[in-house]
């Protein structure tokens, strides 16, 4: 097959690429690594991907890494199926600014919450000696994982990124306020309504969806996006962390209040 992508169901990035693979109708290989058994750690993957995190596609044998070049790469060789990339230079260059403020800000701080509910327990479970090996195997993340430690991140922490997902609601809600929407950057979907995609459903699914309760557009962007067929094969059962993890399930039954995040009883 043409395209094989090597991802993780629950992966924010992965989802990316599977939606845009998607919408331009592309089938695909899909190769799905389990991250906690290490297989994006293995030497096979790594010479595919030396960060050793997920998503990487390989296209006619060639691999290009990381989402959001992906993103563009797919723009590059696929420009006139589905495009999701404006024309105009200066429309392409304000929505790669988007993009870019995405993965600085929302992006980062959604794996905070993430981790401390859905994956901690599995930290836990191991001594501090095998976290510390997993942490020093991760070209990528081995600051984030020794930050959080088998412990979770800390208030203070847990804070933080939630201020940063509320910068992020508050963008996104201004522009498409700017734009007159639906889609972020107006009438077409674009590069950066993908790029935020995952970010906002995995907010929605873990219970952080009252961060535009009083911003009925980022709510109606949701609902456009999820009614799109490509949404649709994205998000395969498995893909969502409620999905995935019975307890996350649970705790999405209980209301959560403006400014906090549900947190796993394990955490304290």
């Amino acid at each position: 097959m043409e395209f094989t992508l090597y991802n993780a169901p629950q992966s924010t990035c992965s989802q990316r690429v599977r939606y845009a693979l998607h919408s331009k109708g592309k089938r695909f290989e899909e190769q799905k690594l389990d991250l906690f058994a290490g297989d994006q750690l293995k030497p096979e993957y790594l010479a595919i991907n030396p960060n050793g995190v997920v998503p990487a596609l390989v296209h006619r044998g060639t691999p290009v890494i990381d989402s959001a070049v992906i993103l563009e790469y797919l723009e590059d060789i696929l420009p006139d199926v589905a495009p999701m990339r404006p024309k105009d230079p200066v429309q392409a260059a304000g929505m790669r600014a988007m993009m870019r403020f995405i993965d600085e800000v929302p992006t980062p701080a959604i794996r905070v919450p993430s981790y401390n509910l859905a994956f901690l327990p599995h930290f836990q479970s191991m001594s501090e000696e095998a976290f510390q090996t997993l942490a020093d195997s991760k070209p990528l993340r081995r600051e984030f994982l020794l930050k959080m430690g088998r412990s979770g991140f800390p208030e203070a922490e847990m804070q933080e990124a939630l201020g940063r997902l509320q910068r992020g609601v508050d963008r996104m809600n201004a522009w498409i306020e700017e734009s007159g929407g639906p889609w972020v950057m107006g009438t077409e979907l674009t590069l950066a309504d993908i790029a935020i995609l995952p970010v906002i459903v995995r907010m929605e699914d873990i219970n952080l969806d009252h961060m535009w309760v009083d911003k009925p557009r980022i709510a109606a962007w949701l609902e456009a996006i999820q009614a799109t067929p490509a949404y649709v094969q994205t998000y395969y059962h498995g893909s969502l962390l409620t999905e995935k993890y019975p307890h996350l399930a649970e705790l999405k039954k209980r209301p959560a209040q403006p400014g906090q995040a549900a947190r796993p009883a394990a955490v304290g």
